[in-house]
């Protein structure tokens, strides 16, 4: 082991703002020591391109010249008090029978921050499906990228599919048994 990986420590904390377009965010945590750096490529590594504010996140972290920065995200958990309550035309499902759905592979097709939504192609469907951006933030991210590679619960709504639960691809994978 290298001194680097040494001095590396796991933390667990608050994503105090993430900036896709700057590429780069700060954590906050209850322990002494200020801001956490996080960049867009350590998030990239763990499969995501933005993360929502206040959401809980586990990262290694390495103290540099310049601070803390996180090396390695390890998860990331919705904000707090975050749930799969219910969004206008979702139709009723609570928590429980949400993430009883399956993850279905899916591909961003395009989202627009500012209006709100967007929407994904599920592979081998030829339906689409809308995102809210509500859905996005529950799942713990800020923005998505067109191209983005991501993981979907789904539900029929009265106006078609739409997804109820979003996860990067790789979180995705690393739950399966």
């Amino acid at each position: 082991m290298s001194n680097q990986e040494l001095d590396q420590h796991k933390v667990l904390g608050r994503v105090k703002w993430f900036d896709p377009a700057k590429g780069f965010g700060f954590i906050v945590t209850d322990e002494n020591g200020g801001d956490i750096l996080l960049h867009a490529n350590v998030l990239r590594n763990f499969g995501q391109s933005s993360v929502s504010d206040n959401a809980i996140i586990s990262v290694m972290v390495q103290k540099t010249a310049r601070g803390a920065q996180a090396v390695e995200v390890l998860e990331i958990q919705a904000p707090e008090g975050e749930d799969f309550s219910h969004i206008e035309d979702m139709g009723d499902g609570d928590g429980e029978a949400i993430a009883a759905l399956p993850l279905e592979p899916a591909r961003i097709k395009w989202f627009d921050k500012v209006k709100g939504f967007g929407f994904a192609n599920v592979y081998s469907r030829e339906e689409d499906v809308f995102v809210h951006i509500e859905v996005l933030r529950r799942s713990g991210f800020a923005d998505l990228q067109a191209g983005e590679a991501v993981c979907l619960r789904v539900v029929d709504g009265k106006r078609g599919r739409m997804a109820v639960q979003v996860a990067s691809w790789e979180a995705a994978l690393r739950t399966k048994p």
